[in-house]
């Protein structure tokens, strides 16, 4: 498939691929698993970055009333549930034809997978469904019941402020805020500086994500976002630790095989 804006989409490939990697190093490899206070911490620098942005003048928003911003908040509820119940599984794991066979591979890859997996993990799984849940369920609200004058940077802005006030509200009551002070790494320069790059890197790739989305097609984005996926996963396993198999591998190309036909058909209507 020709991909269109290949240098936006390389750069939007590049960001997904680096915050990737560095949110599995701090949630799976340093092991920070309170996810209260990284994902606040991460929705906190995007949030301010793109507020300082907005003022400077270099990215628009325009919030234009009260009721628009409190029709939207079903979808930040959402956003909050995608961001914490993937920061928990992330650290524990690793209607035509064409679109029913994509949702079957897809189906067989996701109910195959754990049943493969040598580094099985529970609770790991089932943060993950939670997580495709809250995406799926925001990805419908956005679909059907997005405020029209909302702009994709005006989502995001109510996300991130959002998601602050409800994980700071909540790191308390979940046991996070006085239990990472016992965090081994809590003064090593590595944990810093990867929190630093992963609020960074989160905020670039939400820039850049809006941008691509803008400035394409949704096939094409949808084909950009696969090809992030792939490199993303071909890269994994040379930078982290994997127990992998002949069935855990089939169940991970009959994954991509799902998501490669999902993309076809959004690139051909079909």
């Amino acid at each position: 498939m020709y991909l269109k804006r290949p240098a936006g989409g390389l750069a939007f490939c590049l960001f997904y691929l680096a915050s990737c990697f560095t949110n599995k190093y701090v949630l799976s490899v340093l092991k920070f698993t309170y996810p209260t206070l990284f994902q606040g911490w991460q929705t906190l620098v995007g949030g301010l970055l793109l507020h300082v942005s907005w003022k400077l003048g270099w990215v628009e928003i325009s919030l234009c009333s009260r009721s628009d911003i409190l029709s939207w908040l079903p979808a930040s509820v959402l956003f909050v549930g995608i961001i914490y119940a993937g920061s928990r599984a992330l650290s524990r794991l690793q209607t035509s034809l064409l679109k029913i066979c994509s949702a079957l591979f897809l189906l067989v890859a996701a109910v195959c997978l754990p049943l493969c997996d040598t580094q099985f993990d529970l609770n790991g799984y089932l943060w993950a469904l939670i997580h495709l849940i809250c995406l799926g369920a925001y990805k419908i609200f956005h679909k059907l019941w997005k405020p029209s004058s909302l702009s994709d940077l005006d989502q995001q802005y109510i996300n991130y402020v959002f998601s602050v006030v409800l994980l700071a509200s909540a790191s308390h009551p979940a046991g996070d805020l006085f239990s990472a002070l016992d965090f081994p790494f809590l003064y090593f320069y590595r944990f810093h500086s990867s929190c630093c790059a992963s609020g960074l890197l989160g905020f670039f790739l939400m820039l850049h994500t809006a941008k691509l989305k803008n400035s394409t097609t949704s096939g094409q984005y949808a084909a950009w976002s696969f090809l992030a996926k792939v490199i993303t996963a071909s890269l994994s396993p040379f930078f982290f630790v994997m127990t992998a198999n002949v069935l855990t591998i089939s169940c991970l190309v009959i994954g991509g095989v799902g998501e490669a036909l999902l993309v076809y058909t959004e690139r051909t209507g079909t």
